[in-house]
């Protein structure tokens, strides 16, 4: 399995020539099925609702096609992942990427992501 980050999925859906050509392969399937931080779903609806994102579509309808187009496993932030997020390993301004990278880690995922923060951070593997 991989952890999509959320700028990851809007990059997929609007503009994939933003993404690194291991980023397509993994989004493709070739290191494993797909998954993504429930929190990303909320991320994607406060950018669309901030206008910082425009998907030409409603905000609902873009979510979902952005789950079903790359039949994304939504995973639940649970006490395990909300305790690892807040802990020193995960330190990181963006508290939704705390959480994020705490998800790949409880799930023993590698995280597909950008942010170099996140890839700086020694205790999840990260793909780009």
């Amino acid at each position: 399995m991989v952890v999509v980050d959320t700028h990851v999925l809007i990059h997929d859906a609007l503009e994939p020539r933003k993404l690194s050509a291991r980023a397509r392969r993994a989004l493709g399937g070739e290191l494993g099925p797909l998954a993504i931080s429930d929190i990303s779903l909320w991320e994607i609806a406060m950018l669309i609702a901030k206008g910082r994102v425009e998907p030409g579509v409603d905000a609902a309808q873009f979510i979902q096609d952005i789950v079903d187009a790359r039949s994304l496993r939504v995973l639940a932030i649970g006490p395990r992942i909300a305790v690892l997020a807040e802990s020193d390993v995960f330190a990181h301004g963006d508290p939704a990427d705390r959480l994020i990278a705490a998800t790949a880690a409880a799930h023993r995922a590698p995280l597909l992501t950008k942010d170099a923060a996140l890839r700086r951070m020694g205790a999840i593997e990260t793909i780009w």
